[in-house]
């Protein structure tokens, strides 16, 4: 059956509330703005929790706002700097999918249109209200005739629509959960990128922190391979909040403790260490999962470069104690899971490489052993695989290989490349 994709805008395909966002933009100069943005958001998280009707939230905001169409303006050029990450990412889904993808919010197509039309998304299959002007351009009032400016709108939206297939909610809020309630999707993915409400995330069928993850457990084409939030990322000891912010809002999956915890040795995939923090050699010879290790200090004597290189863990240390690296090192971490890059490691051969469009970015470390880069070619080579771009680093210890591929191959290729002698890692990055 055709499969349909209900997908909420406000604080699910964009990071912010747009009514709030809007508030803040027509109450710039005004003398109460704090009081009267604070009464908004508050009208907006009773009803987003189910506490209040959407009806009497929504009036309440509109009544609010002060706004024209000039703010609607600037409003715009915000929201298309804060779509959500993991959307923006994946724009190729919205267009591949874009007879299969709804946008259905409580929001206002004034602003939702151009936000997601450049997505690929169809003007025609964009659900959500319509303001009222008067002839000087002032919001004065909303269309109460839509069934989306209702309490349980959505669900009305949907009966009405009919829809023959697979359907799917995406939302942050209890209006999205109410068409799980209502039997009219299959499943409800509460999406807590941006914001998590336990009165949505304790009813939903799956909590998905990015639009990746729903597309991963749904087994559908995604921008990366794998879920950044379901990479743990383990913080020890005495770590800045801002070195952890800059992963936090990278999407890892976080975990700050004050010591490297045994249960954590099997998973981790990313350790951030305080400057001090030892890891023992036995410690480090079980981490198995673990790709990139970021130290804020000297790591040389706190842990073995040369265990680390040997797993196949890319070590990022601060052993000059520049003030800066209190950013860039969890940042140099991000760009090795997310890029491949290894420049400035500690203990790997230095690579800085271009984002390629349209293809899969595949990374082989293995031992720095002889013949090793001909049987990788020989399998891209079996398997008729278009190269597109191909980098080699090497140390005395290991090889570092990244090879951009187009993106059509068999599964085989995969399991052929973990499996040639000396690979220590293999993954595809995106």
């Amino acid at each position: 059956m055709k499969n349909f994709y209900i997908i909420d805008f406000d604080s699910t395909f964009t990071q912010v509330e747009a009514l709030d966002e809007l508030v803040r933009i027509s109450l710039k100069d005004h003398p109460e703005s704090e009081r009267i943005y604070k009464e908004i958001e508050d009208l907006t998280n009773a009803a987003m929790e189910g506490r209040l009707s959407f009806r009497e939230s929504l009036s309440g905001r509109v009544k609010l706002l002060h706004a024209n169409q000039e703010h609607l303006k600037l409003l715009v050029s915000r929201l298309k700097k804060k779509v959500s990450a993991s959307f923006s990412r994946n724009r190729a889904f919205f267009k591949k999918h874009a007879d299969d993808v709804l946008i259905v919010s409580g929001g206002f197509k004034e602003f939702i249109t151009p936000v997601v039309l450049p997505y690929g998304i169809k003007q025609e299959n964009i659900y959500a209200n319509t303001f009222q002007f008067d002839e000087d351009g002032n919001i004065i009032g909303y269309d109460e005739e839509n069934p989306l400016s209702m309490e349980g709108g959505k669900v009305k939206l949907l009966r009405e629509l009919n829809l023959q297939g697979n359907i799917y909610g995406i939302g942050d809020g209890y209006s999205d959960f109410q068409l799980k309630e209502s039997g009219l999707i299959q499943k409800f993915y509460a999406y807590t990128e941006n914001i998590s409400r336990k009165s949505v995330t304790e009813k939903a069928d799956h909590i998905t922190p990015s639009f990746d993850e729903f597309l991963y457990v749904n087994k559908l084409p995604s921008a990366i391979s794998y879920p950044k939030n379901r990479i743990l990322c383990l913080i020890v000891g005495n770590v800045p909040e801002e070195a952890i912010n800059v992963l936090k809002k990278d999407g890892f999956s976080i975990r700050h403790k004050d010591t490297f915890e045994e249960k954590y040795v099997a998973d981790v995939g990313m350790l951030l260490l305080g400057d001090g923090e030892t890891v023992p050699d036995s410690v480090l010879e079980r981490a198995v999962k673990l790709k990139t290790l970021g130290y804020l200090g000297n790591s040389r004597l706190q842990l073995s470069h040369d265990i680390a290189t040997e797993m196949g863990i890319v070590v990022f240390d601060d052993y000059k104690n520049n003030p800066r690296n209190v950013k860039f090192i969890p940042k140099r971490m991000a760009d090795f899971i997310n890029n491949g890059d290894t420049h400035l490691s500690g203990n790997f051969p230095n690579l800085q490489l271009p984002k390629v469009k349209d293809a899969h970015r595949l990374i082989h470390i293995h031992s720095n052993v002889p013949g090793i880069m001909a049987q990788i070619n020989q399998v891209y080579a079996r398997h008729n695989i278009n190269i597109l771009g191909q980098f080699l680093r090497t140390n005395p210890q290991i090889g570092y290989v990244i090879t951009d591929v187009s993106a059509q191959y068999d599964s085989q290729v995969l399991k052929e490349l973990k499996e040639i002698d000396h690979t220590i890692k293999f993954r595809v990055l995106y």
